[in-house]
């Protein structure tokens, strides 16, 4: 860690140990300055430029921070944690926005998933077969596709949402209720170590910080505020994914839910929320129809190779080879039809339009072959000409034109 990041983050922990200080107050306090130690160091000046009450600022200028800052201090030292503080360029934009955003993350793994587009799947721990399922199919469906899938890596869905994630290019965020030191639950450790290699696990709380009932509708808002929109796989009338669900709608996210049998508990809260206009799911295609422009406008960010992206094992990472493409699907360049294309296509795009035709179906890997890329970076242009209504998907990876 420079001087600097150690300054940003000495910084942030004196604004999140001062008692009666908290999320909305350091998210105005830092957004009237270019640095989280600017900002400490003009600390007699809050009152003055109305980020703070007087009251407070004299409290904190009493730096009843200081014995908590510097023993989490040492201790994410002596821990070797990698922190992004909240004028990090990789601190999420999303968190920010969010009305208690938090005031530095604690993380492991890949952080350049922390710019994908993202959706939160949640749900029980004591969940039923048809739940994990359609957490399964839906999770590994978004990831196919680019999405990265967030959850809090509890048991039932949420570990279910990980894993199906993890084997797709958009992978998955693990968000925690407790420090980063702190293994929970252990039945989980397998599940982590595979996140901390091929996704990303955070936390906002300390090293040490035990994984009390408390922490977790702190952690629940982490969540939702790094996702588009969260989707309750499954959950009983008093689930604490309804607190999710709820924060998700207070922060201006969609919220989604999956029917379950009518009379089975553990749907029950997933009802409540469709009759309270969440949004009925049966797929990762209904969500992403809904999210279809926020998807459009950050896919198109994404780079077409993550580093430290995890490998793809549903479809091969690698150009097809003509030995893997069925007979009746070899690629033959057409022409565009000559209708109107929007203007905004990029020329890779237009490139995969003039393979497809309007009667007939062409595999994934077929397109890959004739445009001579990548699996993650045809799938991206073909989930965003599927938005823009120009492509079609069929049953078994096949794509035809609209």
């Amino acid at each position: 860690m420079t001087l600097d990041a150690a300054k940003e983050f000495f910084s942030c922990l004196a604004l999140r140990n001062t008692p009666g200080l908290g999320p909305r107050s350091w998210k105005s306090i830092l957004s009237a300055y270019g640095s989280a130690y600017e900002a400490v160091s003009d600390a007699r000046n809050w009152a003055a430029r109305k980020v703070l009450p007087r009251n407070r600022v004299e409290a904190f200028l009493q730096e009843p921070w200081r014995p908590a800052a510097e023993a989490e201090y040492r201790a994410a030292r002596n821990g070797e944690m990698r922190v992004l503080s909240w004028f990090d360029p990789r601190f999420p934009q999303r968190l920010r926005e969010i009305p208690d955003p938090p005031v530095l993350l604690y993380f492991c793994g890949d952080v350049s998933l922390l710019k994908n587009p993202a959706v939160a799947v949640v749900g029980a721990r004591e969940c039923t077969l048809l739940g994990l399922q359609s957490a399964e199919r839906i999770s590994s469906d978004l990831s196919r596709f680019g999405i990265t899938v967030v959850s809090g890596l509890a048991a039932g869905i949420d570990r279910q949402a990980h894993q199906s994630a993890l084997v797709g290019i958009g992978s998955s965020i693990a968000v925690l209720g407790a420090g980063l030191d702190i293994h929970y639950p252990p039945e989980n450790e397998d599940l982590r170590r595979v996140l901390e290699a091929k996704g990303l696990v955070l936390t906002e709380f300390g090293p040490g910080t035990r994984p009390d009932a408390r922490n977790f509708p702190i952690r629940n808002r982490i969540i939702s505020g790094l996702s588009l929109g969260v989707l309750v796989a499954e959950a009983a009338a008093r689930s604490g994914s309804l607190i999710t669900a709820r924060l998700a709608s207070e922060q201006g996210r969609e919220v989604f839910a999956l029917p379950g049998p009518l009379g089975q508990p553990t749907f029950a809260g997933c009802h409540k929320l469709i009759k309270q206009g969440a949004a009925l799911v049966e797929g990762a295609e209904d969500i992403i129809r809904s999210l279809r422009f926020l998807f459009a406008a950050e896919l198109a960010a994404v780079p077409s190779a993550l580093p430290g992206a995890p490998p793809v094992n549903v479809y091969a990472a690698r150009p097809a080879t003509a030995r893997d493409i069925p007979p009746d699907t070899a690629v033959v360049q057409k022409p565009l039809v000559q209708r109107e294309l929007p203007a905004n296509l990029t020329d890779d795009e237009r490139a995969l339009l003039a393979l497809l035709t309007d009667d007939g179906k062409l595999h994934i890997d077929a397109l890959i072959q004739s445009l001579g890329t990548d699996c993650a970076a045809v799938s991206r242009r073909l989930l965003i000409l599927e938005m823009q209504g120009l492509v079609r998907q069929c049953p078994g990876m096949y794509y035809s034109r609209t």
